[in-house]
């Protein structure tokens, strides 16, 4: 295999072709076979494919938009009510830390190779070709699965209800109109949004991602007055609350932990064990709420930005700090208002938006029309969220038929097919999961929801954890090619993470990956212990939290079982480490997002140098 590379220029940046680091390097990947060319690689930005047309500002706000859903808002009481105030707040910050973890290794790679669908086409490259199948799979279904537990979130938050006794509101249309009406209307609309033109629906996710992050921002600031204000006549209360329930007889964690068993009756844990065992599940149900922080790097077949080598770059960083800052807030702000051991939070909810501690937050402060204003803007952020999953799940899907691994040639070649830059067929595939909404209710209110966004948190840990793994390999990887010493001096940012021009880097990354890989596998395999402490044995909820590990082994059997049969010592790691389509930036000086002042003192050139650096990153 030539090491030498060849690299394509613009004005902007270099993209480099090659090396790929030869097999006797890589003695453990077995069976190295040359890659082939696909078309997305070659950067085509019209005819049957996709195309290059989203700026940088909406890739940022397709994922800002992507993230906000049901996990924050709806989510939110059920980690109050089991971690406590404190617990729930270190719940969201610890889990923050492993998903920024996560996102700087596919922030890197991304970066320095802006493919189709990176998280699966890394491991494809770096780990092996059988697992880069496995994970495009499990991370499409996944997708789907998030877009399901959305768009039935929208339907089931369109039934509006809060009756406690002091307040009684319902919406009338929400509770005459079947959930499945609902769910039949939105299948249709998610449908045509993902059809709309690249262009228009990155416009579109810019106004819907700028909506959502003017609404937390305002719902932070909200709550901080209302804890701080003398309350309304009509308030619940007739004092400020302060930190009323961050004080005696509340605690800074939840000092119990309630297992309700199949007979209905409760078992309760205190102590220490108990308050851990409350942060530990509120830990792992605030993975889902940070699911699709992600999707910045799906959208890199799709960047026009590609020429600006640091877009990825600045996706990765902005997306991880908005929505760990937004979240941490937003969790401290609401649990001044809202306690622990309040009913709603806690399993007797009337409706699903009124397990949402901010909707308890706003009625109890005699503003009920603002918790109805609370409950539509969830509707449409959960609706909105679909659409962005829907959005990710068919470009994977694309993705894996052009890799051919998709089934029979005729299905392949219609999930291939392109029109005005959209995969059409891979989306309406995709929009047919949305089906899995129909299924019937749970026994209250959200219960459907939490299975599905169990299932959807052990999908993603597979994935999660298996991209920290890519990346530790892809450092390996880095470090031989830089070994080799034959590239062209013009060339070297592109494999030595020292140099200057190399697009994106993170300070201590190989730690960072190690850290994030094993905290997504404890969590993995630790993440079904309520379905132990339950008597009998729930086995529902075990199958729900375990079930997409065993599938993921199973497609990566297929996937060996097809290509080799049963002959078991050809089964190693096949993978090819190839680092074609590399991306250098052409100054090592002038970066995106450093503030770097030109003169000494308040000049015109370092005002508008700092608004300039403003602007990067808050776009």
């Amino acid at each position: 295999m030539e090491n030498s590379a060849s690299s394509i220029k613009d004005s902007n940046t270099t993209i480099v072709q090659g090396p790929i680091t030869p097999r006797d390097s890589h003695p453990e990947c077995g069976l190295l076979l040359a890659e082939p060319v696909y078309a997305e690689e070659v950067f085509e930005t019209r005819g049957n494919s996709l195309w290059r047309v989203l700026p940088e500002v909406q890739i940022n706000m397709i994922a800002f938009s992507g993230t906000i859903g049901n996990g924050l808002f709806l989510g939110s009481g059920m980690i109050l009510a089991l971690g406590g105030p404190g617990g729930a707040v270190v719940a969201y910050l610890l889990m923050g830390t492993v998903v920024g973890a996560v996102i700087s290794c596919l922030g890197e790679m991304t970066a320095l190779m802006p493919v189709n669908a990176p998280v699966m086409e890394f491991p494809r490259r770096f780990l092996d070709r059988g697992v880069g199948f496995a994970v495009g799979w499990t991370y499409w279904f996944a997708y789907a699965v998030v877009a399901t537990h959305n768009m039935v979130g929208a339907a089931e938050t369109a039934r509006y209800r809060y009756v406690d006794g002091k307040t009684n509101v319902t919406w009338e249309v929400g509770e005459k109109v079947d959930t499945a009406v609902w769910i039949t209307v939105f299948i249709v609309l998610i449908a045509l949004i993902n059809l709309f033109p690249v262009k228009y629906f990155g416009m579109l996710e810019y106004v819907v991602g700028s909506a959502k992050m003017i609404f937390i921002i305002l719902l932070i600031v909200m709550m901080v007055i209302l804890s701080a204000m003398n309350p309304r006549k009509s308030a619940y209360y007739q004092k400020p609350l302060g930190t009323k329930y961050w004080d005696s007889p509340y605690s800074f964690f939840n000092p119990e932990y309630h297992i309700t068993n199949k007979d209905g009756s409760v078992r309760v844990i205190e102590g220490a064990l108990g308050r851990f065992l409350g942060v530990w599940n509120a830990s792992v149900n605030v993975i889902y709420s940070y699911v699709a922080v992600d999707i910045f790097a799906a959208t890199a077949a799709e960047s026009k930005s590609l020429a600006d080598s640091e877009c990825m770059k600045m996706a990765a960083r902005k997306i991880t700090l908005r929505i760990v800052i937004l979240y941490v807030l937003a969790m401290l702000t609401c649990s001044f208002l809202v306690p622990y051991d309040h009913p709603f939070l806690n399993g007797k909810a009337v409706s699903l938006a009124t397990e949402s501690p901010f909707v308890i937050a706003v009625v109890e402060a005699g503003l009920p029309a603002a918790g109805e204003f609370f409950n539509g803007m969830y509707l449409f952020s959960s609706f909105t969220c679909a659409v962005n999953s829907v959005y990710v799940a068919s470009r994977v899907l694309h993705t894996l038929a052009l890799r051919d691994q998709t089934g029979p040639e005729f299905i392949t070649k219609r999930l291939q097919q392109c029109h005005a830059g959209v995969p059409t067929r891979a989306v309406l595939a995709t929009v047919a999961i949305l089906a899995l909404g129909y299924l019937g209710p749970g026994k209250g209110p959200g219960d459907r929801l939490r299975e599905l966004s169990s299932n959807c948190t052990v999908s993603f840990l597979i994935v999660y954890g298996i991209i920290c793994a890519t990346y530790l390999r892809f450092y390996q990887t880095l470090q031989e090619a830089n070994s080799l010493g034959n590239t062209a001096e013009s060339q070297n940012g592109v494999y030595d993470r020292q140099n200057p021009r190399y697009p994106y880097k993170s300070h201590g990354q190989w730690l960072k990956a190690c850290y994030g890989m094993v905290s997504c596998f404890i969590l993995l395999i630790f993440n079904g212990i309520p379905a132990f402490l339950s008597d009998p044995f729930d086995t529902r909820a075990f199958v729900v939290s375990y079930i997409s590990l065993p599938v993921f082994i199973l497609l990566l059997m297929g996937y060996k079982i097809r290509r080799y049969g049963l002959h078991f010592s050809s089964w190693g790691a096949e993978c090819s480490n190839d680092l074609r389509n590399c991306v250098q930036t052409t100054s090592g000086t002038h970066r995106k997002g450093r503030l770097i002042f030109p003169d000494h003192g308040p000049t015109r050139r370092n005002w508008e140098t700092f608004f300039a650096w403003v602007w990067a990153w808050t776009k």
